[in-house]
């Protein structure tokens, strides 16, 4: 597992496509590894060679999730993406969507999960069909969800 800088990310990118592989792109928190996690990465890996997972920062997770989220850190979240087989490369953004990524990146494939609707990621939409990408939307695991692993510790109840 290699977690990026911005330059390597660009190299990398430039190198596989050049290889004519297929880019695949994801982007989330992935606070808490579950079997969604699983599931949803070995399904998005399926629509290319080169699986890039882009994990929000602390500080990102923070403002969108608020107090008490990430419950693990973004270099453990990055570290246990990266242990996926699924996944090859990982890199950490700051922002509160990835959409400069996407324009450095411009994947052949946008994939995100279930939770995420079309009119939410309309943005990253329009930025990988600008590029001739695709954006692909998975379905929800039902109940595997970082969110409800850490509602179920809350209360107190078992699977």
């Amino acid at each position: 597992m290699i977690v990026l800088t911005k330059s390597r990310l660009q190299r990398i990118v430039e190198e596989e496509k050049s290889n004519g592989k297929k880019i695949v792109t994801t982007n989330g928190t992935f606070d808490i590894s579950h079997p969604g996690h699983t599931r949803y990465l070995k399904l998005a890996r399926s629509y290319g060679d080169v699986m890039i997972a882009l994990v929000n920062s602390d500080a990102s997770v923070r403002k969108a999730k608020g107090e008490g989220r990430p419950i693990n850190s973004e270099e453990d979240r990055a570290e246990m993406l990266g242990e996926y087989r699924s996944v090859d490369y990982v890199y950490v953004f700051d922002e509160e969507t990835p959409l400069d990524l996407l324009e450095l990146i411009q994947p052949d494939f946008h994939v995100k999960g279930g939770t995420y609707i079309e009119e939410r990621v309309q943005k990253e939409r329009e930025v990988v069909e600008k590029y001739g990408g695709r954006c692909v939307y998975l379905p929800e695991f039902s109940g595997k969800s970082s969110t409800n692993t850490i509602e179920r510790i809350r209360n107190g109840k078992s699977t």
